[in-house]
């Protein structure tokens, strides 16, 4: 079983057209614009070896906010926690530096045999990406301090807080942290939804938010996309 909980996309826009539009937008302008980049054969067979393994992989929109992301810090060096069949990873690859590193974590051995499938077969070379199988905490808190570029979340949601404690240890003034999944199909948005899931993304809202450190927004994209830089001073 993954690390990560599922991933927030397993389809294409039309699905999540009801209920998921921010007012305003209607479904025709959201889906297009859900769709906006386009993807190749590589990442719509790694999204199919996510629905054969249960997991929901980010949207289209979401993995092209995280290759914007990834461009705009000029990245170097990132994270991922939750590799999932390397949907994100290959986003967050594509948008960084070509001389650039991802180290992505997942507790599932399986899941990274997949995404190093998905690596290689967009052509990113092996030494371009780093496989960690095991425990995202116990993982990320081993990394080196302010070495970091970007970090990307996409694992257990009553571990976000803790994420986002590491995150900022490990990021480099300036550099972005972002967690997927958080609107939650309106979940998070309904107080009338207490359940801990729903509970702690609210909690990881709140602490993004009241952080004076962190410029941040969250993104309606996809699923939700939470997203913050940490502040050069």
């Amino acid at each position: 079983m993954s690390n990560a909980a599922p991933k927030q996309w397993a389809g294409n826009p039309a699905e999540l057209r009801e209920g998921n539009i921010a007012s305003g937008i209607d479904p025709t302008s959201w889906a297009y614009a859900e769709d906006y980049t386009g993807e190749d054969e590589v990442v719509t067979g790694a999204r199919a070896s996510a629905a054969d393994s249960g997991i929901a992989a980010i949207g289209p929109g979401a993995a092209a906010a995280l290759s914007l992301l990834a461009a705009s810090v000029s990245a170097k060096a990132i994270v991922e926690i939750g590799t999932g069949t390397g949907v994100s990873g290959l986003a967050l690859l594509r948008g960084m530096r070509p001389d650039g590193t991802l180290t992505t974590v997942d507790i599932d051995a399986e899941n990274q045999r997949l995404a190093r499938k998905t690596f290689l077969d967009a052509g990113v070379p092996s030494n371009r990406f780093r496989l960690i199988a095991g425990a995202g905490l116990d993982v990320v808190t081993r990394l080196t301090d302010g070495h970091y570029d970007l970090v990307f979340c996409d694992a257990d949601r009553r571990e976000n807080t803790a994420y986002l404690h590491e995150a900022l240890r490990l990021l480099r003034p300036g550099g972005v942290v972002a967690f997927a999944g958080i609107l939650t199909g309106g979940r998070v948005a309904d107080p009338a939804h207490r359940d801990p899931d729903t509970n702690a993304l609210r909690d990881l809202i709140r602490a993004v938010r009241d952080d004076d450190d962190l410029v941040s927004a969250l993104l309606p994209t996809s699923e939700g996309l939470l997203t913050s830089a940490k502040r050069l001073s």
